[in-house]
């Protein structure tokens, strides 16, 4: 059946083949745009608000983990079969984290040295994580969902109140929750597209109905899902920052 056959894009928002496909596929728009949200998120949570201090945590984790992490994540056996050249992947990973760590280096006269400690865990996190260094012990679900959906909110949250407040850890417990629900339903998604060639079976309902499964009925509910996901946290966190900002 042409619903089982091997997926041609890596990605569902990965477009048709053009010169600038690997790129764009590379970045991941919607889930850079879904963990971006925390941090809008993170500062609309905070007691004092600076869009400032937003726009440079925007930034910064932008570099951080919509270029850096996903050049180095593409160079553990090009999961997104570019052909960017790994010299390339590597000089956008340092100089992407380089730039995120001058922009938290500035902000730490301001927001105070406790944004250092921020910067070394949010380091740390790219580097281990996304080259899966310590025997890939560190890349798991759980430090996902702490790395990608809690640490954001975390960070931005401290970046404009130089503290950590209850809002702030009730904010990260939904941001870790959503980030993990995130990971559950795009490992599986990613390997039907990616790896799966065929699904043959069927479902046998009590009343006798008997229904085809196949590998594109599997993958529509999870994409789906993903893709609702991803714009929903979005409005939240811009709906946040539109309330702080008086509009």
């Amino acid at each position: 059946m042409a619903d089982d056959a091997p997926e041609a894009r890596p990605a569902w928002y990965s477009p048709a083949p053009r010169r600038w496909r690997d790129w764009f596929t590379l970045l991941h728009p919607p889930y850079t745009a879904w963990h971006l949200s925390y941090v809008l998120i993170g500062a609309g949570l905070a007691p004092h608000f600076s869009v400032e201090r937003l726009l440079a945590t925007l930034l910064a984790f932008g570099l951080a983990v919509g270029v850096a992490a996903h050049a180095l994540d593409e160079l553990q056996g090009r999961p997104l079969g570019t052909k960017i050249p790994a010299s390339t992947l590597v000089a956008v990973s340092v100089l992407s984290i380089a730039g995120a760590v001058v922009l938290g280096g500035f902000g730490v006269d301001r927001v105070g040295w406790g944004l250092a400690v921020f910067i070394v865990v949010g380091v740390g996190l790219v580097v281990v994580y996304n080259l899966e260094l310590l025997d890939g012990r560190l890349h798991n679900g759980v430090i996902f969902a702490l790395g990608w959906g809690s640490f954001p909110l975390l960070t931005a949250y401290f970046a404009q109140a130089s503290t950590i407040r209850p809002a702030a850890v009730a904010g990260a417990v939904f941001a870790y929750g959503l980030s993990s629900a995130q990971r559950q339903l795009s490992t599986e998604a990613r390997d039907l597209r990616r790896r799966v060639l065929s699904v043959k079976g069927e479902k046998v309902y009590a009343a006798g109905l008997r229904r085809e499964i196949s590998k594109g009925v599997l993958l529509r509910p999870l994409e789906g899902a993903l893709i609702k996901l991803s714009w929903c946290t979005a409005a939240v966190g811009v709906g946040l920052v539109l309330a702080r900002t008086g509009h």
